[in-house]
């Protein structure tokens, strides 16, 4: 029931998504659409958290008449335990159905029959509303996971219409839609919505090109760094992310292992940040479970003082950074001698996640395949993360065109403090063309295909052109290149040409030829016509 229930739920939401959305690029009508379903989310979860404490009063949340004494009661009790189990509170006016049903005004359901002039004004109302979200947790231990959280929401925006009229008209539309869908959430073992608002996101992700890898990484990738990472654990005292996107990748190694006590990350981007912290509410992640920062992780990290059992990023490629000689004296880059070139912060990563590894952890990073061989000041930092420290797992490789808006082939290196096999590293060739499906633009790894990457890291096997162990003392006599041929043969010998039986077919096919043209002369000369030769 869940799986139908989550594929029709995907249906409608992306449905209304494509229907409401008019002539807004995609990625815009995300921060929207992605924000009033949170905003349903936060109203159904406190209605139902507010009528489980009412139950023996047999009173429901949405009937109690704010303003009045008794009103005022009920409604401080409850925010009281609201703020600190939800760590929220709304009240029963500003609950998204209520907002909703005064929205569409004498309107029918049916959104496609909506008269913009019967509908009420509610733009100002919302705006309200979903800045009291905020408010509400305002000297909390929650004021933080829910600062400037609506901030991408622009009610006002011209992009929704050209006037506030027509922008309220497609905001109650909307608010129509999403009210008559159940997400369901009174059975908390099902996470329906959760899987919906991924969805959601990667098929965003899917039409932004290029944009899309500032906040996603495709579910597949996704999939392998988790169950890498979590190999040999069933529970994580934490996982961390420090470019953390929309925060999938996180909530990915959650699902991977029967709990996670914490979850860390960190983001540049601000619309992003708002979007990870939505993703943890609405995955049900606790808000003291989380702690998503957001900043520059390599110029400002926010976690310093912290280590972490399991640690997976999918950086920006080759982004640039500022190599300040300030950080030579940085503890996360001072041991290794050479800082990363600020053209490509590729190893500046790995060297900041590594400080953070905890000494029983695992990491996994992708990363553009240049990073396995590129000479220079990453060349010394690969020699010292080897030779010195025998940090590196694994290298595997992946195919091209699997991530959204770069066709680049990349690979994921593996990291661990104590290997479990510190005499050899093991490769892992999985860009052939029988590693992949081909669908539209994108190449997409199919189930088999993640299977096989995990199955052959977990148990370390040795499989002809696809993987191999190869020795520290193989890796030094190859400068510290990393380039995955160099290790995993995939060479395809040429089939033997039988040349005695393809001189027996050309004989063969001279005369055929021989009789076919002296049958045609014959006809020719019946028809008392030349021959064509």
């Amino acid at each position: 029931m869940s799986e139908d229930y989550k594929r029709i739920l995907e249906a409608q939401l992306w449905n209304i998504s494509n229907t409401l959305r008019g002539k807004m690029n995609a990625d815009e009508f995300r921060d929207y659409i992605l924000g009033f379903i949170f905003y349903k989310y936060l109203s159904e979860k406190m209605n139902i958290f507010a009528d489980e404490i009412l139950k023996q009063d047999n009173i429901k949340f949405k009937d109690i008449t704010p303003k009045t004494e008794n009103g005022n009661e009920f409604i401080e009790a409850i925010k009281e335990e609201a703020l600190e189990k939800l760590g929220y509170f709304l009240r029963p006016d500003e609950l998204f159905t209520e907002v909703a049903k005064r929205g569409k005004g004498e309107n029918e359901d049916d959104v496609d029959k909506f008269d913009e002039s019967k509908t009420n004004f509610i733009l100002e109302d919302l705006q309200k509303i979903l800045i009291n979200i905020q408010l509400s947790t305002m000297g909390t231990d929650s004021e933080e996971d829910y600062e400037n959280l609506f901030e991408d929401m622009d009610l006002n925006s011209s992009k929704l219409g050209k006037t506030p009229e027509a922008r309220n008209a497609i905001i109650a539309k909307v608010l129509t839609h999403l009210d008559k869908i159940d997400f369901k959430l009174e059975h908390t073992e099902l996470d329906v919505l959760g899987d919906a608002y991924e969805y959601l996101i990667g098929q965003f992700a899917s039409g932004a090109g290029k944009k899309a890898g500032e906040f996603y990484t495709p579910q597949e990738v996704s999939k392998i760094l988790a169950k890498i990472v979590t190999t040999g654990k069933q529970k994580l005292k934490s996982v961390y992310d420090p470019t953390c996107g929309s925060g999938s990748l996180l909530l990915r190694v959650a699902r991977e292992v029967e709990d996670v006590s914490n979850f860390y990350g960190q983001e540049m981007n601000r619309t992003t940040y708002n979007l990870a912290r939505m993703n943890m509410i609405l995955h049900g992640i606790h808000y003291r479970q989380f702690d998503i920062k957001q900043d520059d992780t390599l110029e400002h990290p926010q976690h310093i003082d912290k280590q972490f059992e399991a640690i997976v990023a999918n950086p920006p490629f080759s982004a640039q950074w500022s190599a300040n000689p300030l950080f030579t004296s940085d503890d996360r880059f001072s041991q290794y001698g050479r800082l990363a070139p600020s053209s490509k912060a590729d190893f500046a990563f790995v060297q900041h996640m590594i400080y953070h590894l905890a000494e029983n952890g695992t990491m996994a990073i992708v990363l553009p395949h240049g990073a396995l061989f590129r000479g220079g000041a990453e060349q010394h930092i690969r020699r010292y993360l080897i030779e010195n420290k025998n940090f590196l797992d694994a290298v595997i490789g992946m195919p091209a065109n699997i991530f959204y808006g770069t066709s680049i082939p990349t690979c994921i290196l593996v990291f661990k403090k104590c290997r479990e096999n510190p005499e050899d590293i093991l490769f892992i060739d999985a860009s052939g063309s029988d590693n992949f499906e081909k669908v539209k633009t994108q190449n997409v790894l199919r189930a088999k295909d993640i299977d096989l990457i995990v199955d052959t890291y977990r148990n370390r096997t040795e499989l002809p052109k696809y993987s191999k162990k190869s020795t520290l003392e193989e890796i030094t006599k190859n400068d510290y290149n990393l380039n995955i041929p160099r290790y995993v043969d995939t060479f395809e010998a040429e089939e033997n040409i039988d040349i005695e039986a393809i001189a027996k077919e050309i004989k063969a096919l001279d005369e055929t030829m021989a009789t076919t043209d002296k049958t045609i002369a014959q006809f020719c000369a019946e028809l008392n016509i030349s021959t064509p030769f």
